[in-house]
């Protein structure tokens, strides 16, 4: 998650929200990491864990990616929720919780409730006030700003 938090900084200091994604292999070995970018890319997509995933996936040549699991600074919105269900992540690690648009257990229970045909493991809460802190720390700059 630290490495995840490192990649919201560096979106941060690009002017995109503070989102950090790591996919990290079963062996422990970090197959890509990402920072969003939907400003810099013009691309409504590129948030951190769809980044992350593509990276992995021409990596390894493949795109799913079972045994995998996906650190992610804030929980997940509804399209990155899908997008780790098609990839077949085995396993979700949080740090913030999302009330407004989360993917997996705020809002939505997308790969979690039997109704895809994959289900993965989530664990939410990890550094959760440290990756609260950089989302609030960024939107109380851009406040300030305006």
């Amino acid at each position: 998650m630290a490495v995840a938090l490192e990649e919201a900084r560096q979106a941060a200091q690009c002017g995109e929200v503070p989102i950090g994604a790591v996919l990290v292999a079963a062996d422990g070995e970090i197959l890509a990491r990402a920072g969003n970018s939907p400003i810099a890319r013009h691309d409504p997509t590129a948030h951190a864990e769809i980044l992350a995933l593509r990276a992995a996936a021409h990596k390894v040549g493949n795109y799913r990616l079972p045994g995998t699991t996906l650190y992610v600074t804030l929980e997940p919105c509804v399209m990155c929720a899908g997008a780790l269900v098609q990839a077949r992540v085995a396993r979700l690690v949080y740090g913030a919780e999302d009330p407004k648009a989360g993917g997996m257990v705020s809002c939505y229970r997308v790969g979690l409730d039997a109704l895809l045909n994959h289900t993965l493991q989530v664990e939410g809460g990890v550094l959760a006030a440290e990756a609260a802190l950089v989302l609030k720390d960024f939107f109380r700059a851009r406040r300030q700003k305006t």
